[in-house]
């Protein structure tokens, strides 16, 4: 590794840490030449995945895009960032286990609906409302019962 200071080809690892989501390690280095130290990270090299959206056009999977379209949905409503974080990173996994480099917006939108659903259902709707392009009320209406008829399927099931 090239020191950042003085450009020599060797340094010695001092301490090396992984991140807390294990995607990363951190490493200390001490140049061989200069004797200071820097910091490097080594991480897996991905092939970014691609979304394939509605109408045909492709862009990259950005997590940053998909969380602030939570957040939209969220706003305003008592959802912790941590469960939202945690939605983002499962939607991400999911996206990377399915070892396609291409994933449509469709199964994306999918996914953020089945996580909402379990955290808030107003978020849930809200989201449904611009991912399914509710033209009218009754689409509303439509959404609103199924989840009531979903809740209440659970809630029989949970007193048999």
């Amino acid at each position: 590794m090239k020191c950042s200071f003085c450009g020599c080809l060797d340094s010695k690892v001092v301490d090396s840490r992984q991140n807390e989501e294990g995607t990363s390690i951190r490493r200390r280095r001490e140049c061989m030449n200069c004797g200071k130290r820097f910091t490097t990270y080594e991480t897996i090299e991905t092939t970014p995945v691609m979304v394939v959206k509605k109408n045909g056009g492709r862009q990259q999977f950005s997590a940053t895009k998909l969380k602030a379209g939570i957040l939209r949905a969220c706003e305003k409503r008592p959802v912790p960032m941590m469960l939202i974080d945690k939605l983002v990173e499962d939607i991400e996994r999911k996206i990377a286990n399915n070892l396609s480099q291409e994933v449509t917006s469709k199964q994306i939108g999918e996914y953020v609906m089945e996580g909402l659903k379990k955290i808030d259902e107003v978020a849930y709707v809200r989201f449904a409302a611009v991912y399914r392009e509710f033209k009218d009320i009754e689409s509303w209406l439509s959404e609103i019962n199924t989840i009531l008829k979903d809740k209440n399927e659970a809630e029989k099931k949970e007193n048999n």
